[in-house]
């Protein structure tokens, strides 16, 4: 069990045996909560107190100081209550005055935080949302993308293929959200301006940067005479709207199967630049593939690492924190 299981437990035990304690209508009532929570053979605290035995042995000593406190608060409470008789429950008995008890509350995970804050910044900038499906076709995630057959960004080994029955089927989990910017533009005529955020997933090694489930923001402009220029001016209004003034950017030429010319955005991050996405002008061959005429309409994509846009934010080191779930750590963005 983990240190913050733990302590999770003993919090909601220390809730319900207050309550109880407070609740109790009279001397009898509260016995009876006594023994259950406080009872030396069967007590809800001694069962706890085995827990102890679980918790990792680096976080016994923290464990243990919990367990004491939530002991000597539970004893604080029982005898209170029964300074009062056990009539704490009786509603003459309760001074209305008094403040309550704030209940515990949560929040919002920072990956949402992150989410919400893009979609603000990049609706000031005139691009609405777009949803597709986290389940795709080969047609959306590679075809209409211009990633042919032969090309190894399709390997099985690369991708997350869905079987039934032991038979592979040319379904996949998306490794982009640029199947989004297929699906919009298929039922779409120019102009189109859209972002689309959500979960991609590819079999990465799992590191501090990287894991094989994380989340993009896929944006697309097309109309006519959109050139690299607004690509760039947008990208670099929206960094320094969420990451502030004095980001650094820099863009480096790369190679997209589905955008010509193609660049990776960089920001300067603890002394080291770091990658947050790959952008690029559309190919003519992605937008006659969705029935679109080069000749006529021209446009940008990107798609920018949410994640790591998080962490540079919130000074996060490591990915992996961000789905460990450990309480104490989420609890910081609250």
């Amino acid at each position: 069990m983990s240190l913050s299981e733990f302590t999770a437990q003993l919090d909601a035990l220390l809730e319900a045996g207050t309550l109880a304690f407070r609740q109790a209508a009279d001397g009898e009532a509260l016995e009876e909560a006594r023994v259950e929570f406080l009872g030396a053979k069967n007590g809800r605290l001694k069962a706890a107190q085995k827990g102890l035995g679980t918790v990792d042995r680096d976080d016994k000593p923290a464990a243990g100081k919990r367990f004491n406190e939530v002991k000597q608060a539970l004893e604080a409470a029982f005898d209170e209550a029964k300074s009062q008789g056990g009539a704490a429950a009786d509603p003459r008995a309760i001074d209305t005055t008094l403040p309550g008890i704030r209940p515990a509350t949560g929040g919002l995970h920072p990956i949402t935080q992150t989410i919400e804050a893009l979609k603000d910044i990049m609706g000031r900038l005139g691009f609405t949302v777009a949803d597709g499906p986290e389940v795709e076709d080969e047609r959306h995630n590679f075809e209409a993308l211009n990633i042919p057959l032969e090309h190894p960004a399709r390997d099985p080994k690369d991708n997350f293929y869905l079987s039934h029955d032991g038979v592979v089927s040319q379904l996949l989990l998306r490794s982009q959200t640029s199947t989004v910017q297929i699906r919009v533009m298929d039922s779409t005529p120019p102009p189109v301006r859209i972002i689309s955020l959500g979960r991609v997933y590819r079999p990465d090694e799992v590191d501090e940067t990287h894991y094989p489930m994380f989340h993009q923001m896929e944006g697309l402009m097309i109309d006519t005479h959109v050139t690299m220029a607004d690509l760039k001016t947008v990208l670099r209004m929206f960094a320094t709207s969420y990451l502030g003034e004095d980001v650094h950017i820099r863009f480096r030429p790369s190679f997209f199967p589905f955008t010509e010319p193609s660049v990776e955005a960089d920001f300067y991050w603890n002394g080291s630049w770091m990658e947050f996405g790959g952008a690029g002008m559309v190919d003519p061959n992605v937008l006659r593939a969705v029935g679109y005429d080069p000749a006529e309409v021209s446009g940008f994509a990107f798609g920018l690492g949410v994640e790591r846009l998080c962490m540079r934010r919130h000074n996060i080191t490591d990915i992996r924190n961000l789905y460990r779930g450990d309480v104490r750590f989420l609890a910081q963005f609250a």
